[in-house]
């Protein structure tokens, strides 16, 4: 079956849509002209709609022709804080905001479901739409969840999509069982002493102790971590000094850690901190270390990987689905509602070879109604009890 006939319908629609929330991207937890979009359209169609969950987040749900499961489909809102350098017409119009990772396009492809589900109700059961924000390292799911996410809409499986510039146009792949990283975010601030830079006696230079600490942190996974277990430790920030004569007296870094196994996390932590008080002790100064866990392993459920592959077969055709054979070091926070509830989480090709995150990142419009598609075929084939 190809991508649903009623959805290639209004394509172009869709492509409008994702357009006008690519021009005005919105941070996390500031998506409030996406999160009013989205839930104007949604009671446009007769969906039941509740905002403000996490913030700026946002729910619908449609009840079916008869009784059933409940399926959730989840996309998220917020763009990425970076420059975009496409010269695209429909570009970003707010300076330092793009949606360099595509969820726009996420959105539009649930909306473009949530819209052909209600004009046909062609499925048993419910369906909640779960429209999340901040998922960029800000915690969206999790905040979603604190608010009674599933509390107040319970769902029986639930489901949620990437797009890939890595794989070609409609091509499915989802990886069973653990799929992606967990993630912890950390700042080390190295307090020392300033001095003259001609007088460097005189200080405690946080420049130099930082940079030694920089290396000896690539360390930690290399001569700690068992080398056939997966974990990353990047220094991603170092921020000093201002001025060519000055030796400051405080130098930050910043950076992240990924992992599959939490017991690999907890000791990356302990020799993280170890070495901060032992740099501190060896130099004189004082360095703090604050490391906080963002995203929780993503694990899919193996019978719940079958299902969007049955759904995107039916999309695609079989010859374009396709389990992934590794796992990415890649987060995403979609991951603590699958700790939660059952159910997977799957990318979709689509064309274009500039990486996500890239300020010239360019989302295929292409792959709307595909997605919003198998998102569809989902809720039908699941739907009954």
């Amino acid at each position: 079956m190809p991508t649903l006939s009623l959805i290639d319908s209004y394509a172009e629609e869709l492509t409008a849509i994702r357009r006008d929330i690519h021009a005005h991207p919105e941070i996390g937890f500031e998506e409030h002209r996406t999160a009013d979009l989205v839930a104007r359209m949604l009671e446009g169609w007769g969906i039941t709609v509740t905002r403000g969950i996490g913030g700026t987040g946002v729910v619908g749900v449609l009840d079916g022709k008869g009784p059933g499961r409940t399926i959730g489909l989840r996309a998220d809102m917020d763009a990425l804080p970076m420059d975009e350098l496409t010269n695209l017409a429909y570009a970003s119009r707010t300076p330092g905001v793009f949606h360099g990772c595509g969820h726009d396009g996420h959105t539009t492809m649930l909306l473009g479901a949530a819209r052909y589900l209600a004009e046909t109700r062609d499925f048993d059961g419910r369906v909640v739409f779960v429209f999340q924000p901040a998922e960029e390292g800000l915690g969206g799911a999790r905040r979603m969840i604190a608010e009674g996410l599933f509390d107040r809409f319970p769902v029986d499986e639930i489901y949620g999509l990437h797009n890939s510039p890595f794989d070609a146009l409609g091509e499915v792949r989802v990886k069973p069982g653990p799929a992606m990283a967990g993630a912890s975010f950390f700042d080390i601030t190295v307090q020392g002493k300033g001095s003259h830079g001609a007088a460097p006696h005189m200080s405690r230079d946080p420049v130099t102790i930082g940079a030694s600490l920089v290396g000896e942190l690539q360390t930690i996974v290399s001569r700690n971590v068992p080398a056939t277990h997966a974990a990353v430790l990047s220094v991603t920030q170092f921020h000093a000094g201002s001025a060519y004569n000055v030796i400051p007296g405080t130098a930050t870094l910043a950076g992240t850690v990924r992992y599959f196994d939490r017991a690999d996390m907890e000791l990356i932590g302990e020799r993280m901190q170890a070495l901060c008080d032992g740099y501190a002790l060896a130099h004189g100064s004082e360095i703090t270390l604050d490391l906080r866990n963002v995203f929780d392993v993503l694990e899919n459920d193996p019978a719940h990987c079958e299902m969007i592959k049955a759904a995107a077969s039916d999309v695609v055709g079989a010859e374009h689905v396709a389990d992934k054979k590794e796992p990415a070091m890649g987060s995403e926070d979609m991951a603590d509602m699958l700790a939660l509830v059952p159910g997977a989480y799957f990318t979709v090709g689509h064309d274009g070879d500039v990486p996500l995150h890239n300020p010239g990142y360019v989302f295929d419009d292409k792959l709307l109604p595909i997605g919003a598609s198998i998102f569809s075929r989902l809720v039908e084939q699941r739907g009954a009890a």
